[in-house]
């Protein structure tokens, strides 16, 4: 009897732990963030209850249930229309490495589909492909892919994170033009490109190529872009007289003496004005095979600024000059004997001005001390005077007294 009870007990178990999964679903996470492992099942099982479990999936491997949804680190949810529950894993350790089991809870008989989570650092990758370009260029990354991933989602991000890639991507292959930004997909080269327009030094920094894979981590492929100053073969500064004539010399490569020169004035190279188109004053000689000069006839106060001269006029790098060019004014020898008197004279009249306060500052000190002085005096006297009178005023009464006693005196001896 004891036999077959425990014979009925282990075929239960059994039963129970029988799994229906075909195949097994693969699945990656960076550490460090979350993953979603996400299982469908059949219809006519929405009312079923669905967990995740580890290991053997016994009692005590069950991490959550969709009667109890969120749990620690895991959290659950049962897309019933889909029919797919998703189990979220947070802050993903190497310990959550390893196999997991999506249950679908029957009677007798529970439904698996076996997962293998396989974790990787949120960091990519070993191989880097570096691009030099220069700011108010463009440039094209090459991002190639395999056969399998033909249609597949392709997009680009900046930094080295796969983790957060595609939520910050900054183009996809599903919405290709985004501001400076373009994304081409050649299928028969198995490649897309993504081309930036109007670089500037704030594009340097890493980027990450992304094809999306469905039920495992995307691939990536990384690419480091410096973008430095738009640099030229020669940069100098020139001081010219205002008034006077001016020659600026420009070299260039000799391969290209044949070509257009100019000579443009702007901040920047790309937006200067033709000086040679627009002014008479500037007049260009090519006389030999490396330089030509400009000679400004007579230079002007708004002639002061920067130029840029050159043999290309596709502005390729290391074939033109920065000049920064000011502009001066000369002083004639009276007008600066002039200045010089100026200064001279108003120098001395501030000394003079200077001296005669002081004399009025001390006047006016001597004359605060006399009437200080004076009023001392008065009061002095004045203070002598009362003393006087007391004097006399106590005399009186000494002599009215002695006259009362004598008086007194003479009536008692009578």
């Amino acid at each position: 009897m004891w036999s077959l009870q425990n014979l009925l007990f282990i075929l239960c178990i059994s039963l129970r732990c029988a799994t229906s999964a075909v195949g097994v679903l693969n699945v990656t996470g960076y550490l460090r963030r979350e993953v979603n492992i996400s299982c469908s099942y059949d219809p006519g099982y929405e009312s079923y209850e669905k967990y995740l479990c580890k290991n053997s999936c016994g009692r005590g491997d069950v991490l959550i249930t969709t009667t109890n949804p969120v749990k620690y680190k895991y959290m659950i949810h049962d897309d019933k229309i889909a029919r797919i529950f998703t189990t979220t894993i947070s802050d993903l350790r190497s310990m959550d490495a390893g196999k997991y089991w999506c249950g679908v809870k029957k009677f007798l008989k529970d439904v698996y589909t076996e997962v293998e989570l396989k974790l990787v650092k949120d960091h990519c990758c070993d191989t880097v492909t570096k691009i030099l370009n220069y700011q108010g260029y463009s440039e094209s990354i090459s991002c190639p892919y395999e056969h399998q991933y033909q249609n597949s989602l392709k997009y680009i991000c900046r930094g080295n994170r796969p983790s957060t890639c595609l939520q910050q991507a900054l183009i996809t292959s599903d919405n290709k033009e985004n501001g400076r930004f373009r994304l081409d997909d050649d299928k028969m080269l198995k490649k897309f490109t993504v081309n930036i327009t109007s670089l500037s030094q704030e594009d340097s920094g890493y980027y990450l190529c992304g094809v999306r894979r469905n039920f495992a981590h995307n691939v990536f492929s990384a690419v480091l872009l410096e973008v430095e100053e738009f640099c030229c073969v020669k940069s100098t500064k020139i001081n010219g007289t205002v008034g006077h004539p001016l020659t600026l010399q420009c070299p260039y490569p000799s391969q290209h003496r044949d070509n257009r020169k100019f000579l443009c004035k702007g901040d920047q190279h790309n937006s200067c004005t033709d000086m040679l188109k627009n002014q008479s004053r500037f007049t260009l000689q090519d006389a030999s095979s490396s330089t030509f000069i400009v000679i400004i006839s007579k230079l002007e106060a708004a002639d002061a600024g920067t130029y840029w001269c050159g043999s290309d006029s596709q502005w390729r790098v290391g074939n033109y000059t920065k000049i920064q060019l000011s502009a001066l004014y000369v002083i004639p020898p009276v007008l600066l004997l002039i200045c010089i008197l100026v200064l001279v004279y108003k120098y001395r009249h501030s000394r003079i001005e200077e001296a005669v306060l002081s004399l009025q500052r001390n006047a006016s000190r001597k004359k605060s001390s006399k009437k200080v002085i004076g009023a001392a005096q008065s009061e002095i006297y004045k203070n002598q005077g009362v003393v006087t009178s007391n004097d006399q005023s106590t005399s009186n009464v000494y002599e009215e007294v002695d006259v009362e006693v004598h008086y007194e005196n003479l009536t008692a001896s009578e």
